[in-house]
């Protein structure tokens, strides 16, 4: 009897994974608190050439449809327009009304016609199925407080061939950035496959491409990996 109780209460001790309502897990991580809707002043990025250098490393070609995923003030979003081109379209979006609302004034006072503007979930950025050849994630992974559910359904989000383009710090998630293996780890867990990773000096971090790889897990099947 007293081993059965022991038993039982080393049973209840063992913590469960934290999952949310749709069955994905959160993850085993800090994840970093969203403290502005821009990484650095965009004439030190421009003076940097970080935008030209990170489209460049992603292959962005005129007539492709993108998406800014956490598009803040929309630093990448505007030069995205002028990449592809009048035929090619650009979606920004982000989580945070006023961010959203703030970007929205900035593409119709720059009369960015190819560029839309959405509000997102942390768990889902909502956009259409099938629509994008590159989805860019920028300095804000380690923001993401749901990363598995997001990045599983952006793999919806993306056309054939179609790539996600993170850029990030090599550091750890609660000081603004995200180790290379464990970013890796995280995409590998919801289907996707790394193709690239190289330094960005630039962008003061590296980048990361990925594209679908299989089908995507069940939910349930999900498991997060350490920090």
């Amino acid at each position: 009897m007293i081993a059965a109780l022991l038993l039982a209460a080393c049973g209840q001790a063992q913590p469960q994974a934290r999952r949310d309502a749709a069955g994905f897990p959160f993850p085993d991580r800090p994840v970093a608190s969203i403290v502005s809707s821009r990484w650095s002043t965009e004439p030190q990025r421009d003076l940097a050439h970080e935008a030209d250098a990170v489209i460049a490393a992603a292959g962005v070609r005129p007539g492709m449809s993108v998406a800014d995923v956490g598009a803040g003030e929309g630093y990448y979003s505007v030069r995205l327009a002028k990449a592809v081109g009048g035929r090619g379209r650009v979606l920004a979006e982000d989580i945070v009304p006023a961010y959203r609302d703030g970007l929205a004034r900035r593409i119709a006072r720059e009369r960015l016609a190819n560029v839309s503007v959405t509000l997102g979930r942390p768990d889902d950025a909502r956009l259409p199925p099938n629509g994008f050849d590159r989805i860019f994630l920028i300095h804000m992974y380690h923001e993401i407080s749901d990363p598995y559910a997001l990045m599983w359904r952006l793999r919806a989000a993306l056309r054939p061939g179609g790539r996600i383009v993170i850029v990030d710090a090599d550091r750890d998630t609660a000081s603004h950035g995200t180790p290379p293996a464990l970013l890796k780890c995280e995409l590998e867990a919801v289907g996707f496959r790394q193709i690239a990773q190289r330094p960005m000096p630039a962008a003061s971090g590296y980048l990361a491409l990925f594209e679908a790889s299989g089908e995507p897990p069940r939910p349930a099947a999900i498991e997060a990996c350490k920090a």
